[in-house]
């Protein structure tokens, strides 16, 4: 991957221009409810810098300057030109994601379907011969996945030693338990392809099981 330049005003103000368009689509579909939810865009690798929905506030609403720049760890990082907003605390585990997969993206919705299926299936989610797992870069046959479950967290960095030890980079997703699903892509569009497809598959896994 070609390291990014950077984080100017003028590129952090960017990504928060699309990460508000981003979360006004999880919003409008009910993923991002209340204030809930968060959406991250790597704004610089070296050292790592991301761009992350500021806390609480309405995720259909976002301007693009409604943005926080964390660092590696997930802790505020002032950037010229840019007003310091208030990160979620769980920017440390976009951060981890970020730096662990090589993602460029991260997506954190409180899909209903992945915290019943994360309750359900503690162990991780297992899925087979469903063609909807192309979307997610796997085999539509022949090919078992499994979306990891972790066990929920307010430490994150507790949280993204969980993460790190059942990551499969295979595997685009994770799901926290009796919290919500995180994911991660290329870019904003493809973290949102990989999140579409596998809530589709959590519920069709709930639904045929």
């Amino acid at each position: 991957m070609t390291p990014h330049t950077g984080p100017t005003a003028e590129r952090v103000h960017e990504a928060g221009a699309r990460l508000a368009v981003e979360a006004a689509r999880f919003t409008e579909i009910g993923w991002m409810r209340g204030t809930s939810g968060n959406i991250s865009e790597v704004v610089a690798r070296d050292p790592l810098r991301l761009a992350v929905t500021a806390s609480g506030l309405d995720k259909g609403e976002l301007q693009a300057t409604d943005i926080a720049v964390v660092g590696a760890v997930g802790e505020p990082v002032g950037v010229a030109g840019v007003v310091p907003l208030k990160p979620s605390a769980e920017a440390g585990l976009h951060a981890r994601v970020a730096g662990l997969t090589g993602a460029d993206a991260v997506v954190h919705v409180h899909a209903l379907n992945a915290v019943v299926a994360g309750h359900r299936w503690p162990g991780g989610v297992r899925l087979r011969d469903v063609e909807t797992l192309k979307g997610i870069g796997r085999l539509a046959h022949d090919d078992e996945v499994v979306i990891p479950v972790i066990r929920n967290s307010q430490d994150m960095a507790e949280l993204g030693d969980r993460f790190e030890k059942s990551y499969d980079p295979r595997t685009p997703a994770v799901i926290v338990a009796s919290h919500g699903l995180y994911t991660w892509g290329t870019d904003l569009k493809h973290a949102r392809h990989v999140t579409e497809c596998v809530e589709w598959l959590l519920a069709y896994a709930l639904a045929t099981a």
